[in-house]
C-alpha cells in the first residue's frame, strides 16, 4: 500500500542525515509482519528474491524495455555510477554505518547496499538520470508487531533526470512497484 511521504519524514531514519540533498519519492508499506528484530531477515529475504524474473509479463517487458533504452542512450554505462558520476554516499556515512555491517549484495538488482542497522537498510545505485536510495525500515504496525517499508530517495541528474522521472512515475505506480510488493509478500507469510 501506498503511504504519504510523511510516513518516512516524521521517522528518525538515519538517512535522513545522510541523504538530506534527496527527495522522497515513493513510500510504500511492506506486507511483511514480523517481530522486532526481523529487520535482517526482511532485508535477506529482498536479497534472495527473484524480482523481477518472477514477476507477471507486463513488469518484465517493463523492466526490459528499461534496461534496452538505458543501453541505447548509454544512460547505465559505468562512468555514470557510483564513484564516477557521483560519490557513493559511503563516503557520508558516520563511522559506526561505515564500519557496520552493509547488507547483503542484491544479485541481478543494480543497487549497492550503504549499511544496515537495527531498523533501517539503505542501498543505492547511480546511473546517467539519478542518483537514488531504497530505504526499508522496520516500523511498528500499530498492533503490537513490526513490518517493513520502502521508501525512494532520488537526486534527479539535471532536467534529463527530471523528465526522466516524470516518464516513468505511471509504470512505477501502476506495474513496477504493486508487483514488488506482490513479491515481497508471496516469499515472506508461510504459505504465501
Amino acid at each position: 500500500m501506498r503511504l504519504p511521504v510523511s510516513e518516512h519524514t516524521s521517522r528518525p531514519w538515519r538517512i535522513h542525515d545522510i541523504a538530506p540533498d534527496f527527495d522522497v519519492e515513493d513510500v510504500w508499506a511492506l506486507e511483511t509482519p514480523g517481530g522486532p528484530d526481523d529487520l535482517p531477515r526482511l532485508v535477506a529475504h529482498i536479497a534472495g528474491g527473484s524480482f523481477p524474473d518472477d514477476a507477471a509479463l507486463p513488469v518484465r517487458v517493463v523492466w526490459q524495455a528499461r534496461s534496452w533504452l538505458g543501453a541505447l542512450l548509454h544512460w547505465d554505462d559505468q562512468d555514470e555510477g557510483l564513484d564516477t558520476r557521483v560519490p557513493s554516499l559511503r563516503e557520508r556515512l558516520p563511522r559506526d554505518l561505515r564500519d557496520g555491517p552493509s547488507g547483503p549484495d542484491l544479485g541481478a538488482v543494480p543497487f549497492t547496499p550503504l549499511y544496515l542497522a537495527h531498523d533501517e537498510w539503505a542501498a543505492e545505485v547511480a546511473n546517467r538520470t539519478v542518483h537514488a536510495v531504497m530505504h526499508i525500515g522496520w516500523v511498528p504496525d500499530g498492533a503490537g508487531g513490526h513490518r517493513g517499508q520502502m521508501a525512494v530517495l532520488v537526486r534527479p541528474n539535471g532536467r534529463l533526470g527530471r523528465l526522466y522521472m516524470a516518464a516513468i512515475k505511471p509504470f512505477r505506480h501502476l506495474v513496477v512497484y504493486p508487483a514488488l510488493m506482490r513479491s515481497l509478500q508471496r516469499g515472506w507469510l508461510p504459505g504465501g
